[in-house]
Protein backbone atom coordinates (compact mmCIF):
# COMPACT_ATOMS: atom_id res chain seq x y z
CA UNK A 1 0.00 0.00 0.00
CA UNK A 2 1.35 3.85 -0.17
CA UNK A 3 2.41 5.51 2.41
CA UNK A 4 3.47 9.01 0.99
CA UNK A 5 1.52 10.97 -0.95
CA UNK A 6 3.44 13.86 -2.32
CA UNK A 7 6.40 13.07 -0.31
CA UNK A 8 4.19 13.63 2.73
CA UNK A 9 4.16 10.68 4.84
CA UNK A 10 0.36 9.79 4.40
CA UNK A 11 -0.38 9.08 8.27
CA UNK A 12 -0.35 12.35 9.12
CA UNK A 13 -3.13 12.86 6.59
CA UNK A 14 -5.16 10.40 6.90
CA UNK A 15 -5.56 10.84 10.80
CA UNK A 16 -7.46 14.01 10.05
CA UNK A 17 -10.16 12.39 8.62
CA UNK A 18 -10.56 9.16 11.60
CA UNK A 19 -10.37 12.35 13.66
CA UNK A 20 -13.14 14.25 12.49
CA UNK A 21 -15.36 11.60 10.57
CA UNK A 22 -15.35 9.08 13.72
CA UNK A 23 -16.82 11.55 15.91
CA UNK A 24 -19.17 12.78 13.63
CA UNK A 25 -20.33 9.45 12.86
CA UNK A 26 -20.63 8.69 16.68
CA UNK A 27 -22.81 12.14 16.70
CA UNK A 28 -25.26 10.99 14.06
CA UNK A 29 -25.76 7.95 15.76
CA UNK A 30 -26.41 9.25 18.74
CA UNK A 31 -29.50 11.86 16.92
CA UNK A 32 -30.42 8.64 14.92
CA UNK A 33 -31.02 6.89 18.12
CA UNK A 34 -32.57 9.40 20.65
CA UNK A 35 -34.04 11.73 17.77
CA UNK A 36 -36.78 8.93 16.10
CA UNK A 37 -38.24 11.56 13.80
CA UNK A 38 -34.67 12.07 12.16
CA UNK A 39 -33.85 8.37 11.40
CA UNK A 40 -35.43 8.07 7.74
CA UNK A 41 -33.11 11.20 7.07
CA UNK A 42 -30.14 10.07 8.50
CA UNK A 43 -29.82 6.13 8.45
CA UNK A 44 -27.81 6.47 5.16
CA UNK A 45 -25.20 9.47 5.91
CA UNK A 46 -24.88 7.58 9.64
CA UNK A 47 -23.83 4.29 7.75
CA UNK A 48 -21.63 5.76 5.30
CA UNK A 49 -19.99 8.05 7.86
CA UNK A 50 -19.13 5.33 10.44
CA UNK A 51 -17.93 2.90 7.16
CA UNK A 52 -15.39 6.03 5.52
CA UNK A 53 -14.26 6.33 9.50
CA UNK A 54 -13.68 2.43 9.27
CA UNK A 55 -11.97 2.79 6.27
CA UNK A 56 -10.08 5.53 7.18
CA UNK A 57 -8.95 4.21 10.62
CA UNK A 58 -7.36 1.12 8.39
CA UNK A 59 -5.93 3.34 6.04
CA UNK A 60 -4.52 5.20 9.60
CA UNK A 61 -3.19 2.60 11.30
CA UNK A 62 -1.67 0.82 8.25
CA UNK A 63 -0.16 4.33 7.15
CA UNK A 64 0.98 4.64 10.96
CA UNK A 65 2.91 1.32 11.07
CA UNK A 66 4.56 2.36 7.29
CA UNK A 67 5.75 5.60 9.31
CA UNK A 68 7.20 3.72 12.28
CA UNK A 69 9.62 1.40 10.15
CA UNK A 70 11.16 4.62 8.50
CA UNK A 71 11.03 6.81 11.90
CA UNK A 72 11.11 4.67 14.78
CA UNK A 73 8.70 3.79 17.33
CA UNK A 74 7.11 6.89 18.37
CA UNK A 75 6.90 8.08 21.80
CA UNK A 76 3.85 8.16 24.04
CA UNK A 77 2.70 4.48 23.48
CA UNK A 78 1.13 6.35 20.28
CA UNK A 79 1.23 3.05 18.57
CA UNK A 80 -1.11 1.34 21.25
CA UNK A 81 -3.51 4.00 21.50
CA UNK A 82 -3.58 4.14 17.85
CA UNK A 83 -4.81 0.22 17.82
CA UNK A 84 -7.22 1.46 19.97
CA UNK A 85 -9.05 4.12 18.15
CA UNK A 86 -9.00 1.87 15.69
CA UNK A 87 -10.71 -0.77 17.32
CA UNK A 88 -13.44 1.87 19.08
CA UNK A 89 -13.71 2.93 14.94
CA UNK A 90 -14.61 -0.40 14.08
CA UNK A 91 -17.01 -1.07 17.19
CA UNK A 92 -18.45 2.03 16.61
CA UNK A 93 -19.43 1.07 12.52
CA UNK A 94 -20.53 -2.10 13.98
CA UNK A 95 -22.78 -0.79 16.17
CA UNK A 96 -24.30 1.26 13.80
CA UNK A 97 -24.93 -0.98 11.42
CA UNK A 98 -26.69 -2.89 14.34
CA UNK A 99 -28.68 0.09 16.30
CA UNK A 100 -30.07 0.62 12.67
CA UNK A 101 -31.34 -3.02 11.96
CA UNK A 102 -32.73 -3.30 15.73
CA UNK A 103 -34.50 0.04 15.02
CA UNK A 104 -35.79 -1.24 11.54
CA UNK A 105 -37.73 -3.69 13.13
CA UNK A 106 -38.21 -2.11 16.49
CA UNK A 107 -41.52 -1.20 15.62
CA UNK A 108 -43.72 -3.27 17.77
CA UNK A 109 -41.25 -3.83 20.74
CA UNK A 110 -40.14 -0.32 20.92
CA UNK A 111 -39.07 0.64 24.36
CA UNK A 112 -37.28 -2.19 24.93
CA UNK A 113 -35.20 -2.22 21.77
CA UNK A 114 -35.01 1.16 21.66
CA UNK A 115 -33.33 1.41 25.07
CA UNK A 116 -30.83 -1.61 24.22
CA UNK A 117 -29.79 0.61 20.96
CA UNK A 118 -29.32 3.01 22.66
CA UNK A 119 -27.34 1.70 25.48
CA UNK A 120 -24.74 0.09 22.65
CA UNK A 121 -24.55 3.89 21.03
CA UNK A 122 -23.75 5.67 23.80
CA UNK A 123 -21.03 2.84 24.81
CA UNK A 124 -19.28 2.67 21.16
CA UNK A 125 -19.78 6.63 20.81
CA UNK A 126 -17.59 6.52 24.47
CA UNK A 127 -15.15 4.10 23.56
CA UNK A 128 -14.28 5.23 19.93
CA UNK A 129 -14.36 9.40 21.25
CA UNK A 130 -11.86 8.29 24.16
CA UNK A 131 -9.64 6.23 21.60
CA UNK A 132 -9.18 8.70 18.97
CA UNK A 133 -8.68 11.41 22.19
CA UNK A 134 -5.66 9.05 23.58
CA UNK A 135 -4.23 8.50 20.20
CA UNK A 136 -4.79 12.42 19.43
CA UNK A 137 -3.02 13.30 22.05
CA UNK A 138 -0.19 10.97 22.34
CA UNK A 139 0.02 11.63 18.71
CA UNK A 140 0.36 15.45 19.34
CA UNK A 141 2.94 14.34 22.11
CA UNK A 142 5.08 12.45 20.19
CA UNK A 143 5.47 15.60 17.30
CA UNK A 144 5.70 18.64 19.49
CA UNK A 145 6.42 17.42 23.05
CA UNK A 146 9.24 20.22 23.54
CA UNK A 147 8.82 21.96 20.48
CA UNK A 148 6.78 24.76 21.48
CA UNK A 149 7.95 25.66 24.28
CA UNK A 150 11.90 26.12 23.07
CA UNK A 151 10.31 27.99 19.92
CA UNK A 152 8.41 30.31 21.78
CA UNK A 153 11.34 31.38 24.60
CA UNK A 154 14.11 31.76 21.17
CA UNK A 155 11.61 34.09 19.38
CA UNK A 156 11.70 36.61 22.04
CA UNK A 157 8.24 35.88 23.12
CA UNK A 158 9.02 35.88 26.53
CA UNK A 159 8.28 38.25 28.97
Amino acid sequence: MFDTIGGIPLHPLVVHAVVVLGPLAGLLLLAYVFKPSWRVGLRWPTLALAAISAVSAALATSSGESLEEKVGDPAFDHAERGDLAAAGIYVLAGVTVVVILFLLRARAEAGKLTAVAAVLAVLAVGFSWYGIFEAGHTGASSVWKGDTSSSASSSGDSD
